[in-house]
């Protein structure tokens, strides 16, 4: 029985999670399709939130909320430069230091293997 009330327990801190993370509750279109279509994006934006948090987070931030991920990681002021070859964005190192937010990029290139050789 405590075994069944912990599973049920976890799976409403999941669904808390998406309302106040994700805002999945917010459907204010007028018609049923636009709110079906708004709901399955923010499906797709809480399972992108938690594929980055398991798969690609360093061990000293894996535990943090899906709000502290849209709030340190996804929500950053940028500033693009633009010159001839390249451009380049300039963040702010208020919420995430750069080594930090180097080793996620890392850990996302990790996840698909190399191309091969032509």
């Amino acid at each position: 029985m405590v075994a069944f009330y912990n599973q049920r327990g976890t799976a409403e801190q999941w669904i808390k999670e998406g309302k106040n993370a994700m805002k999945w509750t917010r459907l204010s279109c007028c018609s049923f399709a636009g709110n079906a279509v708004r709901l399955q994006l923010h499906a797709l934006a809480y399972n992108l939130a938690n594929f980055m948090r398991t798969l690609a987070l360093p061990e000293a931030v894996a535990k943090w909320s899906l709000t502290s991920l849209r709030e340190k990681l996804v929500k950053i002021g940028a500033k693009i430069v633009t010159h001839a070859r390249y451009v380049t964005f300039q963040m702010a190192e208020v919420a995430v230091p750069r080594g930090l937010f180097e080793e996620i990029l890392r850990l996302i290139a990790e996840l698909r293997p190399p191309p091969s050789p032509a």
